[in-house]
């Protein structure tokens, strides 16, 4: 019964064991490999979006310093990321090769821009930063500034603490005519 399978032979025994353990060795030697290759992988992208992120210096330096609209940065998590402002972003595709330009909607994330080319992307990007700053100075003429707003209030309240005090005295001085009125006709 020494050849029923469960109850080998010592020389069975230990050839397992070292099938297992070579087994064992090799699966640990391909996950490492498969893990290098998405850190390989992950290092391409970062480097793709920095490239493009040094394309877009240029822009960025014509954009004025009192507009605070956009905050640029490289952002290394598990999707690397460039980003514009923070709605709008730039991430790799699917192939690691082509750029996706999107913006976060209160509706979802909508795609401005695909491209494998880096110039592309750089003009859909020009475009979306001129798009945007045309938005802020409409929405500031559209809004008086704080101190404005502040002024022409003070105006108003002077305006009616004026007339409320013109329309107190006026009605003071019909209450004492009505008065004096009433008591000469009461003691004639």
């Amino acid at each position: 019964m020494s050849d029923a399978p469960g109850l080998g032979t010592g020389g069975a025994e230990a050839a397992k064991p070292a099938r297992l353990r070579d087994a064992l060795r090799q699966a640990r030697i391909e996950a490492a490999d498969r893990t290098g290759v998405v850190v390989d992988l992950r290092d391409a992208e970062v480097a793709r979006l920095e490239i493009l992120n040094e394309a877009l210096d240029p822009l960025f330096a014509q954009v004025p310093d009192q507009v605070d609209l956009f905050d640029r940065g490289i952002s290394q998590g598990d999707t690397p990321r460039l980003w514009i402002d923070v709605v709008a972003h730039i991430l790799m595709g699917r192939d690691k090769r082509m750029y996706r330009f999107v913006q976060d909607t209160r509706h979802g994330r909508i795609v401005l821009a695909e491209s494998h080319d880096a110039a592309a992307v750089v003009d859909a990007v020009t475009d979306y930063v001129a798009r945007r700053m045309i938005e802020r100075e409409r929405a500031l003429a559209a809004t008086p500034l704080p101190e404005q707003a502040e002024a022409k209030e003070n105006e108003k309240s002077r305006y009616r603490g004026f007339w409320t005090f013109a329309f107190g005295f006026i009605a003071g001085g019909v209450v004492l005519f009505a008065f004096a009125l009433f008591a000469a006709i009461r003691n004639p």
